[in-house]
């Protein structure tokens, strides 16, 4: 159930897209006049032919509850009239039919549109379908009436710390904590992500109260009004074609752009999470929201690896130092880079799957593969990236130190060999590297020599490379005695 529900988010024609933009349209004229029962209907039409799209769901959402006045608990006879629907979509959950959950949810929520339940197991069902910001979403907005609630804050804390969005993640861990103060996993979370986010005072107390007008939607909506300052008049441009071709996802990349070169992340991924919906959740875009989507854990490795090099450059006497010690820097450091790595990995395969005649994406997903330890699958990337001539060379070298891991001279050198002979004259780093391998190896292996020979030739190129003066007068010296 859960690939046909994941799926069925790319297989949007350009006709249910046409009906779903032509319904939107609609329902706002009708929002207008007040009709909210009628826009509403047409909004779940939208919601139902593209479930990923974010404009269509906040629009219903914010319909459902002008229709109750904003009084917090939707239809009096709500209590009575949803737990059908409830059942049918637990039952769907169970299947892991994620899009079935999100329509029996909307049944709640036409009803109750603050139900607790319903937006969580709908933020679960978004989660498993990739829709992360809508998982947010769906969860801020309960928060909206719940705002200290443990479960519903721990979700929400998960999802904010899987997005790398830490600063959010530590501010609702504490809250979690502050709810029940015995809670060890809150206390774990907030003291680790602590490490690399400072809590300001006003940003927790304004998270703990809870808004009316949602903080984080805020951050998201693609059409909150901005100062006209310059950034925003260059994307005015773009944004007019965007409106004039919404099916054009070549736009949104190039807005993403801008507002990534302005370092409007949050505007960015905005721009990108609109264009889903309309271009029928393009193979660029969501790449792109990957990729935007590493930069606050690269921030945070950043952060984290400065203030390691702090700590170790204070005097040992140096006793008034109260933040983080070194071993849960070093935690964080090995958490973040593994995070790291594993996104980078999932990118690189669904580039190498994408595009299986550009070699190059075979050969990053092998170099991340041997930087991850898995060994067998570099190795078989990479053999993959070495049939294409431009990149034999360094997927060789890469090879080589595969099998050198493996413990298998004979292939590493036989690899190492290859890259010497293969790597174009301008790669003077690679050439140095498979130098200073083969020499180390043969030295390994009782080829003095060769190993002598090979370390003659780095030093001539970079005698302060990896210390291999110091290592050639080691060599010569047990040649000697050979």
């Amino acid at each position: 159930m859960a690939g046909r529900s994941k799926s069925a988010l790319s297989t949007l024609s350009a006709d249910q897209r046409r009906v779903a933009a032509e319904s939107f349209e609609r329902a706002k004229q009708v929002l207008a006049t007040g009709n909210h029962d009628y826009a509403i209907n047409l909004l779940r039409v939208c919601c139902t032919l593209d479930p990923g799209n974010f404009t269509f769901r906040s629009a219903l959402r914010k319909a459902q509850k002008e229709k109750y006045n904003h009084n917090l608990r939707g239809s009096r006879f709500a209590f009575f009239s949803t737990p059908r629907s409830k059942a049918k979509m637990k039952a769907a959950k169970a299947q892991r039919d994620y899009l079935a959950v999100l329509e029996r949810g909307e049944d709640v929520l036409a009803r109750n549109p603050w139900d607790l339940m319903a937006q969580m197991d709908m933020a679960e069902a978004f989660d498993g379908l990739g829709l992360i910001e809508l998982a947010i979403f769906n969860l801020d907005q309960a928060r909206q009436k719940y705002p200290k609630d443990a479960t519903l804050n721990r979700a929400l804390a998960r999802l904010f710390e899987k997005r790398g969005d830490f600063k959010q993640a530590i501010l609702l861990w504490q809250l979690v904590r502050d709810t029940n103060p015995q809670d060890t996993e809150a206390s774990h979370k907030a003291k680790d992500l602590a490490a690399s986010e400072t809590i300001a005072k006003g940003g927790y107390e304004e998270v703990a109260a809870g808004t009316k007008e949602s903080p984080i939607v805020g951050r998201i909506e693609t059409h909150s009004a901005e100062r006209k300052d310059k950034m925003s008049r260059d994307a005015e441009p773009l944004l007019k074609r965007i409106e004039a071709d919404p099916t054009e996802p070549s736009l949104y990349l190039q807005l993403a752009a801008h507002y990534r070169k302005h370092q409007q992340d949050d505007r960015a991924r905005a721009v990108l999470q609109q264009g889903l919906g309309p271009t029928g959740q393009h193979f660029s875009l969501v790449v792109e929201l990957s990729e935007l989507d590493l930069i606050p854990l690269r921030k945070n490795l950043e952060l984290t690896e400065a203030k390691l090099l702090e700590l170790r450059s204070r005097s040992e006497d140096d006793t008034d130092f109260d933040g983080p010690n070194e071993d849960d820097l070093e935690r964080n450091r090995t958490k973040y880079q593994r995070e790291i790595l594993n996104r980078e990995l999932e990118i690189l395969r669904t580039k190498a799957d994408r595009y299986p005649a550009d070699l190059n994406y075979r050969l990053e997903l092998g170099v991340r593969f041997l930087k991850a330890d898995k060994i067998d699958e570099a190795i078989a990337e990479l053999q993959q990236a070495r049939r294409d001539e431009k990149l034999k060379g360094r997927a060789a070298m890469h090879l080589g130190n595969c099998f050198k891991n493996r413990n298998n001279w004979r292939l590493a050198l036989r690899n190492y060999e290859e890259a010497l002979s293969s790597l174009p004259a301008g790669d003077e780093a690679s050439r140095k590297e498979v130098l200073f391998q083969l020499a180390s190896g043969s030295a390994e292996h009782n080829d003095l020599p060769r190993a002598v020979d090979l370390g003659h030739e780095l030093a001539n190129l970079d005698y302060a490379y990896k210390n291999i003066g110091t290592l050639l007068n080691d060599w010569e010296a047990r040649a000697s005695k050979a």
